[in-house]
C-alpha cells in the first residue's frame, strides 16, 4: 500500500502556525487475516453479521528515553455494545437481542459477541516505505494460574457495572480475572501497567503476560476477592464514584521511571449521575510505584490535579454529530513528555484535539476534603475552582484530528493511543471497535509539533 503523506494545521498557538506532515500506515498485507475474528451472526430475525477484527488501538506506548525502544498497544476487552445499541449494530431491538432471564431485565447489559477473547498487549513493527504496519508479538493476558484475562464485566458493589451477555443475549457469570484494558505504559525491567475503566484500577502485568497485582480504590477489594492474583485497595476510595465505563483510560510514565500518571476519563459521577453529566472536572493522579517488606509492588498515590475538559460547544462548532453535552468528551490518552509536561488526547469519537498540559502551579488536592465523598458540593459540581482556591492544569491546544467527510487531511475514527517516535514525530492509533463500527485500525505518524524525541 502506498504511503499517504498530508499536510495539518496547528490550531490555537501563540506565534507562527508550524507546518505537519501526517502519514498513514495501513495492516500490512495478511495482517488483515491474523488479526480477524470472523464473521458472527446474531441468531435473531433480520440481524447484520459483524465482521469483527482484533482492535489493538486502545493504548500505546513506547519508551521515550530509548532510541531502539519498539512500540507496544493494547486491546481492550473485545467486541462489545450496550444492549441499548442493539438495533443501531444489529437492526434488532434492544429486547430481543437482550432478553429477560435470571433476574435480568429485558433491553439491559453488554453484549460480547466473543466472550472468550483474551486481552493482549502487542508489539508493532512499522514500515514506512510501504505505509504499512504488523503485529510482531501478542502478549495474551493471564491470571497466576493460567486462565486467559477476559473482558467481561466484574462483579461490582461498590461501584456501578453492567451485566455481560453472550452474542446471543443469554447472561454470563460476571469475572473477578476480567480487565477493561485502556491505558499501557513498560518498565525498563520489562513489566507492564495497564489502566482500567472497569473498577477503575492500575495492573501490574509479568513481561510474560501474567497479571500479578491490581490496585483499585480503598473499600473495593473486597468486590475481586474471588481474583486469582492479589487486589490492594491503593487508589483514592473517591474513584469508586466513576461513572460506568468511564473509568481509567490513560496511563503515563514519568521521568523517574517510578511514577505513573492516571487520568479518569470523565468527571466522576459524584454525587450521582447528574453530576456527572454536567461536571468538566476531572482527576489526574500521580502513583508512586515502591515495594513492600515482603517485595511486593506498591503503588502510593503522591498528587492528584484537576483536568477541566474542553466546552463541548466548540467540538460541535467543529461538525462533530456526536458532541452534545458535556459528558461526550473524554480522555483517552496521557503521554509524557518530560519533567511536568504532558499530552492529553481529549475526543469524541469523531474528533480528537490534543492539550499540552502542565502541572507547574496546580494545587494539589490529594486527601483534602474534595477526595470525601461527604464534600457538598463536590468537585465535579463546583464551577469556580478559583474561589474555591484550587488551580487546574494549564492546557494548550496542539492539534485538531477529525475523522469527518471532508476533513484534510482525515485522520482515522476514535484515536486512543498516543507514543512519542525516536524523530521527535507523534505516533497515534485508532481503537476499531474490534470492527462492529464498520474501522479497521490505522496507525498515524504526525510530524512538525515540536515535541522532541530520541
Amino acid at each position: 500500500m502506498r504511503l499517504l503523506t498530508l499536510v495539518v494545521g496547528l490550531c490555537c498557538l501563540s506565534g507562527p502556525l508550524q507546518a505537519q506532515t501526517l502519514n498513514l500506515l495501513q495492516p500490512a498485507p495478511g495482517q488483515d487475516d491474523s488479526l480477524s475474528l470472523g464473521v458472527y451472526r446474531a441468531p435473531f430475525d433480520g440481524a447484520r453479521p459483524l465482521d469483527l477484527s482484533v482492535g489493538i488501538g486502545s493504548a500505546a506506548f513506547r519508551d521515550r528515553h530509548d532510541p531502539e525502544a519498539p512500540v507496544y498497544t493494547l486491546s481492550d476487552r473485545g467486541p462489545n455494545f450496550t444492549c441499548g445499541d442493539a438495533e443501531e449494530v444489529l437492526g434488532v431491538a434492544k429486547e430481543a437481542a437482550c432478553p429477560a432471564g435470571e433476574g435480568v431485565k429485558a433491553g439491559t447489559g453488554r453484549l460480547y459477541p466473543r466472550p472468550n477473547f483474551t486481552v493482549s498487549i502487542y508489539r508493532l513493527a512499522l514500515d514506512e516505505a510501504s505505509g504499512t504496519f504488523r503485529v510482531t508479538e501478542r502478549i495474551q493476558l493471564s491470571t497466576p494460574k493460567g486462565r486467559p484475562i477476559t473482558g467481561l464485566t466484574n462483579p461490582l458493589q461498590a461501584a456501578s457495572t453492567e451485566v455481560p451477555r453472550d452474542g446471543d443475549g443469554r447472561v454470563l457469570a460476571q469475572d473477578a480475572n476480567a480487565l477493561d484494558a485502556e491505558g499501557l505504559v513498560r518498565l525498563a525491567d520489562g513489566r507492564f501497567f495497564i489502566g482500567e475503566e472497569n473498577a477503575p484500577s492500575v495492573a501490574e502485568v509479568s513481561p510474560e503476560g501474567v497479571v500479578v497485582r491490581r490496585f483499585v480504590p480503598a473499600g473495593t477489594e473486597g468486590d475481586l476477592a474471588a481474583a486469582d492474583y492479589p487486589v490492594a485497595g491503593s487508589l483514592p476510595a473517591i474513584l469508586a464514584r466513576r461513572q460506568s465505563n468511564r473509568g481509567i483510560e490513560s496511563l503515563a510514565l514519568g521521568d523517574d521511571g517510578r511514577t505513573l500518571y492516571a487520568m479518569v476519563q470523565n468527571p466522576l459521577a459524584n454525587p450521582d449521575r447528574d453530576a456527572y453529566a454536567k461536571a468538566v472536572n476531572t482527576r489526574f493522579l500521580a502513583l508512586e510505584l515502591g515495594r513492600d517488606a515482603s517485595g511486593a509492588t506498591t503503588l502510593t498515590p503522591v498528587g492528584e490535579y484537576v483536568y477541566q475538559l474542553s466546552d463541548w460547544h466548540e467540538v460541535a462548532a467543529l461538525g462533530a454529530t456526536d458532541a452534545k453535552s458535556a459528558s461526550s468528551l473524554r480522555v483517552s490518552e496521557v503521554l509524557a513528555l518530560g519533567g511536568d509536561r504532558f499530552m492529553v488526547l481529549e475526543r469524541t469519537d469523531q474528533v480528537t484535539r490534543l492539550y499540552e498540559i502542565s502541572l507547574a502551579g496546580a494545587t494539589n488536592i490529594l486527601g483534602t476534603a474534595w477526595d470525601d465523598a461527604a464534600t457538598s458540593p463536590s468537585l465535579e459540581q463546583t464551577v469556580d475552582l478559583a474561589a474555591q482556591g484550587v488551580t487546574p492544569v494549564g492546557k494548550i491546544l496542539r492539534l485538531t484530528a477529525s475523522s469527518l467527510e471532508g476533513a484534510d487531511p482525515r485522520f482515522p475514527e476514535k484515536l486512543e493511543g498516543l507514543a512519542l517516535m525516536p524523530d521527535g514525530r507523534l505516533l497515534v492509533i485508532n481503537d476499531d471497535d474490534f470492527g462492529i463500527s464498520g474501522q479497521r485500525t490505522a496507525v498515524g505518524l504526525v510530524g512538525g509539533l515540536d515535541l522532541g524525541g530520541r
